[in-house]
Protein backbone atom coordinates (compact mmCIF):
# COMPACT_ATOMS: atom_id res chain seq x y z
CA UNK A 1 0.00 0.00 0.00
CA UNK A 2 1.42 3.33 -1.19
CA UNK A 3 0.56 5.78 2.12
CA UNK A 4 1.25 8.80 0.24
CA UNK A 5 -1.31 8.25 -2.78
CA UNK A 6 -3.87 7.30 -0.01
CA UNK A 7 -3.09 10.65 2.18
CA UNK A 8 -3.46 12.16 -1.68
CA UNK A 9 -6.75 10.80 -2.39
CA UNK A 10 -8.41 12.02 0.80
CA UNK A 11 -7.11 15.68 0.26
CA UNK A 12 -8.47 15.66 -3.46
CA UNK A 13 -11.92 14.27 -2.20
CA UNK A 14 -12.57 17.20 0.10
CA UNK A 15 -10.34 19.68 -1.73
CA UNK A 16 -13.84 21.22 -3.28
CA UNK A 17 -15.56 21.68 0.16
CA UNK A 18 -12.56 23.45 1.42
CA UNK A 19 -12.08 25.61 -1.38
CA UNK A 20 -16.21 26.34 -1.55
CA UNK A 21 -15.54 27.27 2.31
CA UNK A 22 -12.86 29.72 1.43
CA UNK A 23 -14.67 31.77 -0.76
CA UNK A 24 -17.36 31.69 1.53
CA UNK A 25 -15.51 34.06 3.10
CA UNK A 26 -14.05 36.71 0.94
CA UNK A 27 -13.81 36.71 -2.93
CA UNK A 28 -9.61 35.35 -3.66
CA UNK A 29 -7.94 35.01 -7.12
CA UNK A 30 -6.10 31.52 -7.30
CA UNK A 31 -2.62 32.39 -5.56
CA UNK A 32 -4.39 33.55 -2.29
CA UNK A 33 -6.87 30.13 -2.61
CA UNK A 34 -3.43 28.23 -2.70
CA UNK A 35 -1.98 30.25 0.30
CA UNK A 36 -5.56 29.82 2.38
CA UNK A 37 -5.06 25.67 1.42
CA UNK A 38 -1.34 25.93 2.50
CA UNK A 39 -1.52 27.76 5.64
CA UNK A 40 -3.97 25.47 6.89
CA UNK A 41 -1.66 22.49 5.57
CA UNK A 42 -3.68 21.39 2.78
CA UNK A 43 -1.09 21.09 0.44
CA UNK A 44 -1.84 21.60 -3.42
CA UNK A 45 -0.15 22.01 -6.39
CA UNK A 46 -1.19 25.03 -9.39
CA UNK A 47 -1.72 21.71 -11.74
CA UNK A 48 -4.55 20.92 -9.78
CA UNK A 49 -6.48 23.77 -7.80
CA UNK A 50 -7.13 25.74 -11.62
CA UNK A 51 -8.79 22.76 -13.43
CA UNK A 52 -11.11 22.53 -10.24
CA UNK A 53 -11.52 26.12 -10.44
CA UNK A 54 -12.49 25.78 -14.40
CA UNK A 55 -15.15 22.80 -13.15
CA UNK A 56 -16.82 24.34 -9.95
CA UNK A 57 -16.99 27.53 -12.69
CA UNK A 58 -18.73 25.52 -15.35
CA UNK A 59 -20.72 24.15 -12.54
CA UNK A 60 -22.26 27.60 -11.37
CA UNK A 61 -20.93 27.33 -8.16
CA UNK A 62 -18.33 30.30 -8.44
CA UNK A 63 -18.25 33.46 -10.97
CA UNK A 64 -15.62 35.54 -11.28
CA UNK A 65 -14.61 38.88 -12.04
CA UNK A 66 -10.58 40.45 -13.06
CA UNK A 67 -9.44 43.14 -11.46
CA UNK A 68 -6.19 45.25 -12.35
CA UNK A 69 -3.48 44.74 -9.89
CA UNK A 70 -0.36 47.19 -9.07
CA UNK A 71 1.85 43.91 -9.01
CA UNK A 72 1.51 42.41 -12.40
CA UNK A 73 -1.35 41.65 -14.63
CA UNK A 74 -4.53 41.53 -13.81
CA UNK A 75 -5.79 39.11 -11.39
CA UNK A 76 -8.95 36.83 -11.77
CA UNK A 77 -11.15 36.54 -8.62
CA UNK A 78 -12.83 33.90 -7.72
CA UNK A 79 -16.72 34.26 -5.58
CA UNK A 80 -19.09 31.33 -4.47
CA UNK A 81 -22.67 31.85 -6.21
CA UNK A 82 -25.94 31.24 -4.74
CA UNK A 83 -26.30 27.76 -6.23
CA UNK A 84 -22.24 27.18 -4.53
CA UNK A 85 -23.06 28.45 -1.10
CA UNK A 86 -26.09 25.84 -0.95
CA UNK A 87 -24.00 23.30 -2.32
CA UNK A 88 -21.40 24.63 0.34
CA UNK A 89 -23.96 23.68 2.95
CA UNK A 90 -25.44 20.04 1.78
CA UNK A 91 -21.33 19.41 1.56
CA UNK A 92 -21.07 20.96 5.33
CA UNK A 93 -23.86 18.32 6.65
CA UNK A 94 -22.26 15.73 4.86
CA UNK A 95 -18.54 16.38 6.14
CA UNK A 96 -20.21 16.49 9.62
CA UNK A 97 -21.83 13.09 9.17
CA UNK A 98 -18.66 11.75 7.79
CA UNK A 99 -16.59 13.31 10.18
CA UNK A 100 -18.68 11.84 13.56
CA UNK A 101 -18.98 8.46 11.64
CA UNK A 102 -15.23 8.13 11.31
CA UNK A 103 -14.37 9.14 14.68
CA UNK A 104 -16.64 6.63 16.56
CA UNK A 105 -15.16 3.76 14.32
CA UNK A 106 -11.21 5.59 14.91
CA UNK A 107 -11.54 6.14 18.20
CA UNK A 108 -12.91 2.51 19.16
CA UNK A 109 -9.53 0.39 18.21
Amino acid sequence: MNIENTKAQMRKGILEFCILSILNQKDKYATEILDTLKSSQMIVVEGTIYPLLTRLKNAALLDYRWEESTAGPPRKYYAITNKGKDVLNELDESWKALNSAVNKITKSK
